[in-house]
């Protein structure tokens, strides 16, 4: 505690000494602060230090910092707020309105039962892929994932959101991290086995060519795809599909090859014939 009260100190005569101190000190008090920082309050003095220093100079750490600080202080603010029978009664209304098929309204009523809590996320991943929006309930799933990882619901959740979204080889791998919390459960297990029959058709070329264009339209968006293309070794596997048959297979060993392929194979680039 003393080290950061010194630090802020420090900074102080850094920023009466230069203009060319200003930022870098500027940040670092603000840094000091959100390490003493213990109520809402505290934190709008690391925020002001963090917007000061963004003035001066327009650094992505800076950037970075100030955000997790305006993070910090808004869960301070939830959670000085929180009333637990009102939580409740948010929640139970929530409920209702979810099966009114209300969604956005069943939404707010959950998320007001606060940040710490995966059941929070994982209604309102319910309620995003009830209104189509997969990408914020996948976002959602994993939150909710990231504070229970051990609740086999969670992977359920996001590998439904996953397998909706035709990304069938990372839905499977979701099903099959649920299944090392919960061996037994057979929602997973028939998760993994929807995944395994559409990627085995996709491998086959069984699948419609809307789909094929579909997942080619979105493929080059994806950052694992993007950087499947810039590995080299990626590279001269794929112009050995095309011109070196036999090396194919000696590629095919190597598990991390195997894996990217079966990406491309997903994503309707790759045919394995």
């Amino acid at each position: 505690m003393l080290f950061y009260e010194e630090c802020i100190k420090d900074c102080d005569k850094a920023v009466e000494r230069g203009r060319e101190l200003h930022s870098d000190a500027l940040t670092r008090k603000g840094t000091a602060l959100t390490k003493l920082a213990k109520t809402s309050k505290d934190y709008e003095f690391a925020i002001e230090a963090f917007q000061k220093a963004l003035t001066e100079h327009r650094n992505p750490d800076t950037l970075k910092k100030l955000n997790d600080a305006e993070r910090a202080k808004k869960e301070l603010e939830q959670q000085a707020y929180f009333d637990p029978k009102l939580a409740d009664e948010d929640w139970e209304k929530g409920n209702e309105l979810f099966k009114q098929q209300k969604y956005p309204k069943a939404m707010k009523h959950y998320t007001r039962r606060g940040p710490k809590d995966p059941m929070v996320y994982s209604n309102r991943a319910a309620c995003y892929t009830k209104l189509g929006a997969l990408p914020k309930a996948l976002k959602d799933a994993e939150k909710c994932i990231e504070l229970d990882p051990s609740f086999s619901k969670r992977y359920t959740r996001k590998g439904a959101i996953q397998f909706f979204m035709k990304e069938y080889d990372r839905a499977l791998e979701t099903y099959q991290e649920g299944l090392k919390h919960d061996p037994n459960n057979q929602e997973l297990m028939d998760g993994v086995r929807r995944c395994v029959e559409h990627i085995n058709k996709t491998n086959k070329g069984e699948i419609s060519p809307e789909e094929l264009k579909e997942r080619q339209a979105s493929a080059p968006s994806d950052p694992e795809i993007q950087s499947i293309f810039t590995d080299p070794l990626m590279r001269q596997v794929l112009i050995d599909f095309q011109e070196n048959p036999k090396a194919v297979q000696d590629h095919l060993k190597n598990s991390q090859v195997t894996h990217k392929i079966q990406k491309l194979v997903s994503a309707g680039i790759v045919q394995m014939k």
